[in-house]
């Protein structure tokens, strides 16, 4: 099978302003492999539990204690889930503040030379923090954090440090991509 490029756009919901990814991938990795590329585009610490939805499918490590079927996220290739432009899938981060991304393919491409690598072709505004308590957390965050008279302000200076919402480094999340896809060639 030839190897394609998936040109896709993540859309942290219930964000405003939108924090988005585009984002350029193999479409052969698995969901699995997707989550971990996920967590560093748009800046999360995998440090809580995901998965993936397409209509009534979901996607993820297989665990009886979740009580949902699904289908295991290892076994799962990008370009099975998601066929054509236009088609797209949640993937869901942390079931206790609920980040919900929107994920649509935008374009297929051909890929270029041996093996395509991630790459971020785009983006707006920081992750929030984890922890934060989710959407409305994060909002009730940033504006204790701008404003000196709030109630919790010091507290959440504290818990969350220097915080600028509009922070995106995309050369910086790039760059730990090409130093990967070294490493993997040098392996």
């Amino acid at each position: 099978m030839d190897s394609k490029t998936y040109r896709l756009k993540v859309t942290l919901r219930g964000s405003r302003p939108s924090i988005w990814r585009r984002v350029e991938v193999d479409a052969a990795v698995t969901l699995f492999q997707f989550h971990g590329i996920l967590q560093l585009v748009m800046g999360w610490t995998d440090s809580h539990l995901h998965q993936f939805r397409r209509g009534s499918t979901y996607y993820g490590e297989p665990d009886p204690e979740i009580g949902t079927d699904r289908e295991n996220e290892r076994r799962a290739r990008l370009r099975e889930v998601l066929r054509r432009p236009k088609d797209r899938m949640v993937y869901e981060y942390d079931f206790g503040d609920g980040w919900e991304h929107d994920v649509v393919l935008e374009a297929i491409g051909e890929a270029v030379g041996e093996k395509p690598s991630v790459r971020v072709l785009a983006g707006k505004c920081a992750c929030p923090p984890e922890d934060v308590g989710g959407i409305g957390g994060y909002y009730r965050f940033l504006e204790a954090i701008q404003n000196p008279k709030h109630p919790e302000h010091r507290d959440m200076l504290e818990w969350g440090g220097r915080f600028d919402p509009e922070a995106f480094e995309i050369d910086e999340i790039n760059k730990h991509f090409r130093k990967r896809s070294r490493h993997r060639r040098n392996a």
